[in-house]
């Protein structure tokens, strides 16, 4: 029974509603009173756009068993389709409350409060995941970028630092290269900080100006020249 499963949710993928309604129909013969059934009837019914029914069943099967973990995943799939972000957002506060250490649904909710701009919120959340798995590189670069987005002195401040550490645990991280000298290069251009600040970020920039240099040196990029590449990132600082 779980290759009818697997080969319904494979149909439902491809568009093969026909091969869907064969293997939904055994399955619910086979486990009438099955929650797990439900949710397949519902994921069928959002594969054709009847979000508004699909809802309705996640909802009562919510209602029976509030630490459903698919239909409260499904819910959110649903009001992300239909551009319901502050539900989606919703439900997925609700559910890290009770299962704080699902890597996924951080990440999505952190995905979901930057599409509404929130970008605090979403930084809180890649710290939660820095916390949970604090040697994955792209969890600091991503809160880095998300500081960096936010701008203001103390932002890029951390973003720098976010970058940096992103590069510690994986110096060939070229994205986080490009942001380690961007934000440094963005607080060296500010008139708020001290001198100190200032050269030392002045060195930041540099070093990681030559680092880049040296990496497109050793890959010799075809799309772009090393003589090019360094005008631009002079243009970038002071």
């Amino acid at each position: 029974w779980n290759i009818y499963e697997q080969i319904y949710i494979a149909a439902l993928d491809c568009g093969r509603e026909d091969l869907a309604d064969v293997c939904l129909e055994a399955l619910q013969q086979q486990f009438p009173k099955s929650s797990r059934v439900y949710k397949l009837k519902a994921m069928g019914l959002e594969a054709t756009g009847n979000y508004k029914e699909a809802e309705e069943i996640y909802l009562k099967s919510l209602s029976r068993d509030k630490a459903n973990v698919g239909a409260r995943k499904r819910l959110v799939a649903i009001y992300k389709a239909v551009g319901d972000h502050p539900s989606a957002i919703a439900h997925l506060n609700y559910y890290l409350e009770y299962f704080m250490t699902d890597q996924e649904a951080w990440m999505e909710l952190s995905d979901l409060y930057i599409k509404v701009m929130d970008y605090s919120k979403a930084a809180f959340c890649m710290e939660e995941l820095i916390l949970t798995s604090p040697y994955n590189h792209y969890y600091y670069q991503r809160c880095a970028e998300i500081y960096y987005t936010m701008n203001g002195i103390e932002n890029l401040e951390s973003a720098r630092k976010y970058f940096a550490q992103s590069l510690q645990l994986n110096s060939k991280n070229m994205r986080s290269l490009y942001g380690f000298f961007m934000a440094a290069s963005q607080l060296l251009q500010s008139q708020k900080i001290s001198s100190k600040s200032k050269k030392d970020n002045s060195r930041y920039a540099t070093w990681a100006s030559a680092q880049i240099m040296e990496r497109y040196q050793e890959f010799k990029s075809q799309s772009v020249t090393v003589e090019n590449l360094g005008a631009l990132l002079d243009s970038l600082t002071l």
